[in-house]
Order: C-alpha cells, then sequence, then structure tokens
C-alpha cells in the first residue's frame, strides 16, 4: 500500500535543498566560536545563513536569534512580559500568555493592546489568518511562513517565531527575530553565544538546512507554487462538502492558509477517524501534533465556540506541494466511505 501524507502542518519533507546545504556543512569541523582557522569557516558559514534566512524573512540578520525550535523562540519572546492571548494560540505561546483575547466563531482574534499581546499568523488546526495590527509584541510565524507571503519589517510585529520543519527544513531548530533594541531575558545561559541571547553550540547543520529551506520555501510562495495546493484543497472539500451532511468545515468563510482544511463530524471522534484512515494508508491529524502523541478535544475550536462534541470531532488535513489530485481524490473516497459507516451505526 501507497501511503500518503497529508500532515504537513505537523512536519513536513526535507527539501533537497535544505540536504544538499547540510551534507556540505558536515565537512566544516569547527566551533563558530572558536578563533582559529577551522572555526572562522564554521563562523563564516553560521553567518551566511543567519543572512539568508534574514533575507527570506525580510528582516535584518544581526535581528535573527537561533533556537532549538519555535517552542524555545516562544519562551524567550514571551517569558516574564505578561503578554495576553487568545485559547487559540499554539501551546507553544499560550504557556507563556493569558488567554484574555476573545476570537469569533470563524477564528478571528480582537486586539486590544498589541503591546502586551501575542497572535499568530495562522492558526495550525484550522489554517485561519489573522490580520496583525501594528505594534504586535509577538506573532506566531511558524505556519505562515513558507506558505503564504510574510515580511518580519512589514509585520508590524516587535518579535516572530518561526520553525524549519514547518517549511522543508531539518527539525531541531528555529528562530526568533526581533525589532532592534528589544530587550530579551536570556533563557539558557552560558557561553553567550547568539549575541548573548541565547548560549550553546550553535546547531550549525540545522541551521544550514534551515537557511536553505526557507530560500526554496520563499521562491515557491512567490512562483504561486502554493496556489496549486489551495486548488487541490478546495477540490477536496468540495468533494467531502457533497456528501458529508453532517460535517463542518472550519474557518472556510475567511482567509485561510492554502494547504489547511480542518473538519468536524459530531459524534465521529477525530482519534477514531485518525487511527482509521492511518490504516487506510493516509497520514492525517486530531489538532496540532503534540511530543506526547496524544489526541483531545480541539482547543481552539472550543474557543472559537464550538461544543465538545464538535470539538473532540475535528481532524486536519494540510497538503503540500508534492500533494497529487490523486492523492486528494483517494483520501476522499477512502474518507467518505467511512463517514457513511459511521452514518449508518449513529442511525
Amino acid at each position: 500500500m501507497t501511503r500518503i501524507y497529508l500532515d504537513h502542518n505537523a512536519t513536513t519533507p526535507l527539501r533537497d535543498e535544505a540536504r544538499a546545504a547540510m551534507i556540505s556543512a558536515m565537512d566544516v569541523v569547527g566551533n563558530p566560536s572558536s578563533v582559529h582557522a577551522e572555526g572562522r569557516a564554521a563562523k563564516a558559514l553560521l553567518e551566511k545563513a543567519r543572512e539568508q534566512l534574514a533575507q527570506a524573512l525580510g528582516a535584518e540578520g544581526a535581528d535573527v536569534v537561533f533556537t532549538s525550535g519555535a517552542t524555545e523562540a516562544a519562551a524567550l519572546a514571551c517569558a516574564g512580559r505578561g503578554l495576553q492571548c487568545s485559547g487559540t494560540e499554539h501551546d507553544a505561546v499560550a504557556a507563556w500568555c493569558a488567554a484574555d483575547l476573545p476570537s469569533d466563531g470563524q477564528g478571528g482574534v480582537e486586539v486590544a493592546d498589541p503591546a502586551r499581546s501575542a497572535l499568530q499568523v495562522a492558526n495550525s488546526e484550522t489554517g485561519v489568518v489573522q490580520d496583525l495590527p501594528a505594534g504586535l509584541a509577538v506573532t506566531d510565524a511558524t505556519q505562515a511562513f513558507g506558505k503564504i507571503p510574510f515580511s518580519f519589517n512589514g509585520s508590524g510585529a516587535v518579535m516572530a517565531l518561526v520553525s524549519a520543519h514547518k517549511l522543508g527544513g531539518p527539525k531541531g531548530v528555529g528562530a526568533l527575530v526581533l525589532r532592534r533594541g528589544t530587550d530579551l531575558v536570556a533563557q539558557i545561559r552560558g557561553g553567550g553565544q547568539e549575541m548573548g541571547r541565547r548560549s550553546g553550540t550553535e546547531n550549525l547543520l540545522g541551521i544550514v538546512g534551515f537557511a536553505a529551506a526557507a530560500a526554496a520555501a520563499v521562491r515557491d510562495v512567490e512562483s504561486g507554487a502554493w496556489d496549486e495546493v489551495a486548488n487541490l484543497r478546495n477540490i477536496l472539500e468540495k468533494a467531502l462538502e457533497a456528501d458529508a451532511i453532517n460535517t463542518i468545515f472550519v474557518g472556510n468563510a475567511v482567509k485561510r492558509l492554502p494547504n489547511t482544511l480542518c473538519l468536524a463530524t459530531p459524534g465521529w471522534k477525530g482519534e477514531t477517524q485518525v487511527v482509521q484512515m492511518d490504516l487506510a494508508g493516509f497520514a492525517i491529524s486530531a489538532g496540532s501534533a503534540c511530543s506526547s502523541g496524544k489526541v483531545r478535544a480541539s482547543r481552539v475550536l472550543a474557543t472559537m465556540g464550538f461544543d465538545d462534541d464538535v470539538a473532540a470531532s475535528a481532524i486536519r488535513v494540510s497538503l503540500g506541494p508534492q500533494t497529487t489530485q490523486t492523492d486528494v481524490l483517494r483520501f476522499a473516497d477512502a474518507w467518505l466511505s467511512r463517514e457513511k459507516k459511521h452514518r449508518a451505526r449513529a442511525a
């Protein structure tokens, strides 16, 4: 059985550009903090990657702090700031904020005090895209960067979080981007790397792969590659809507990421659907992926006003540039056949 991967919002296949850059960097033996020739060569590679990522982000190289991922970047950005956010934020941000910001039934979030707020560019579960207010303290651009146009300098945010493995880079590396002069309290202290903002020897291979993947991802956005992904998502949505009469398609009345489809069928647990589709050869998810592998009712949908039954029945299908029309139509057939059986049992 040929498996079909439809969980790109959880993680993406490694891009060829990232793989090639990482293989090349394997021959660089120096520590970027060493002053000898080997160390200087490693440092030069690190700073080249920093500039490459900054260019892709629409930022300045000196404003990029490399981290182990977006979760660490969120801690570095949010700790001790007393920020507020919506319950639709990813756990990595919500863990540091008071969930005071209201969300409407389509996932839109109202921000009264941007300087004290965190707001994601796009939601990982529903794909709903937000309009960022000027002066926003923190934005999570993890899902948006590499799928839709995003410029840090144009966003108006003071800080932004990004992650490599969401756009074809390696796992275990991310970055915090911040406005010049923004105060940070280091969460990892030691040797003073990353201009004293994040200690620890930099993950040079990961950083080089991240920068190469980001550059390639931005080229894809600019070339319109994600327009075709959006077309496939719409084909899938229409195919499911035609027969799944009890299913709720979340966020489809507002702007979404081009690849994301969130649907909830009351009474049919999201966890059950994920297992059934996995056995049928399809990788999807129920809500955002978490390290423990748990599947639980969607906090995002609950914040949007859906009841517990709906929130527990949500699944997310997220496509990538490699997805084909055959893939989505096969998924539609497989899912609809199981949805029909579910309806028959529930009748």
